[in-house]
């Protein structure tokens, strides 16, 4: 049996990324209401949303590299501190000399830049740590997951309670509490000696010519390319729900920030049962159709309830449904990553994949908010779920996606030894 020791590292890391992503949704459900309230306008809140991605985008493209060279498990714990203090800023600026709306843009923009690297960091450490705890990596991979779903799960409903019952302003003040306790758990039960197999850090060459690396090997991979060109296109679709056209529902037509906790955590919910539940059985399954019927599944349905605008517990169970479709989306993805991905050159190439796949949300949080201003919200509603389910049977046309079958050895032994499904 492993001892408590061996299992530290992978417990750190899965409370910390739980913990991380909590405060997140924090985030995500007080700051759009926060700028609905203070400025009445969809364009504001898309272009909050849009000003809160970009870095994302940007820390994906470029923190891989700052991950090889300052540590994985710094890189986590750094990521954490600065998102703390940036949102703590909010409110503190609000209650003091006061917040022009550039300068909350300013603040949310520093608060995402390490969060991609952050993640980055504890993915890639994520196979050595169940190594050494002595789990399957698919198990591991799907708890990871589930971790994330957990956090949807419990902190979209509290943040609109606590939005409802105290004000945006105060939730913000515990997200900045939360990055602090995330940090911490990760300094201290993550060693600085976990790192992924072969890993040496940067080779030396310069920033960019470590960049270049992970570029030139996504680059090579037409499954990995074609991932990423699907993912950048639906996470496009899902910025356009969750920046601005839930809210907005939210607000206008269902009750509001308790609504809108609901919904967001209903859907958590439902994808935390589906990650549990393919954790368990994703190894049977058949890669190609399960990705299809999951993202089919996922992605319209929670456009058109709500363009339809039946009583909210009819909307609630359309929104689990596709949560728990969504459980299965990233587990298999990230499995596919894992499994075609080098170990020493994680950081920088999940670094790239996770910019790639995020490039679309800015461009979604501010084509809403303009959307809904210019057409209105249901007709935006239905063409956004029309584009969704077309873009997601794509995969069904072949090409790379041929190839996501599992592996019979391990593409890169230097990786992990266990052969994986899920992630």
């Amino acid at each position: 049996m492993t001892s408590p020791r061996r299992r530290a590292p992978l417990v750190g890391l899965l409370v910390g990324h739980a913990v991380s992503l909590t405060g997140n949704m924090l985030t995500l459900i007080a700051l759009p209401l926060y700028v609905l309230a203070t400025t009445g306008s969809p364009a504001a809140t898309g272009l909050t949303g849009a000003v809160a991605t970009v870095p994302v985008v940007l820390g994906g493209a470029l923190g891989g590299v700052l991950v090889d060279r300052i540590g994985y498990r710094r890189a986590s714990v750094l990521a954490d501190v600065v998102s703390g203090l940036t949102v703590a800023a909010v409110p503190l600026l609000d209650a003091t000399v006061g917040l022009p709306f550039w300068a909350l843009l300013g603040l949310v923009f520093a608060s995402g830049l390490l969060d991609t690297p952050g993640q980055t960091a504890r993915n890639a450490l994520l196979p050595e740590a169940a190594t050494a705890a002595g789990v399957p990596l698919e198990r591991a991979v799907g708890w990871y997951e589930a971790t994330e779903r957990s956090a949807r799960l419990v902190g979209a409903p509290v943040a609109g309670l606590l939005v409802t019952a105290l004000g945006a302003l105060p939730v913000l003040a515990v997200d900045a509490a939360t990055f602090a306790v995330s940090a911490l758990v990760v300094a201290l039960l993550v060693p600085r000696s976990l790192r992924p197999a072969g890993s040496t850090g940067p080779a030396g060459g310069g920033y960019w010519r470590d960049f270049a690396v992970g570029v030139r090997f996504l680059a090579r991979e037409p499954l990995l390319r074609a991932v990423v060109l699907l993912v950048l296109v639906t996470n496009f679709f899902d910025a356009t729900k969750s920046n601005v056209l839930l809210p907005v529902v939210a607000n206008r037509e269902l009750g509001g920030a308790t609504a809108f906790g609901l919904l967001v955590g209903a859907m958590g919910g439902g994808a935390l049962v589906g990650s549990l539940l393919f954790s368990g059985i994703g190894h049977r399954l058949p890669r190609r159709a399960t990705l299809v019927t999951a993202f089919a599944l996922a992605g319209a349905p929670p456009f058109w309830v709500l363009a339809a605008a039946p009583p909210l517990p009819w909307v609630v169970v359309v929104f689990a449904g596709a949560g728990f479709a969504a459980g299965a989306i990233n587990p298999l993805l990230g499995a596919v990553e894992l499994e075609r991905v080098s170990a020493h050159l994680r950081a920088r190439v999940f670094g790239v994949i996770g910019a790639g796949c995020w490039a679309g949300i800015p461009l979604g949080a501010l084509a809403a908010g303009v959307a809904v201003d210019r057409f209105g919200t249901t007709p935006t509603l239905l063409t956004v779920g029309g584009g969704y389910l077309l873009v997601v049977l794509t995969p069904l046309l072949g090409g790379p996606w041929r190839t996501m079958s599992r592996p019979t050895a391990p593409a890169h032994p230097a990786q992990t030894p266990a052969p994986t499904p899920a992630a």
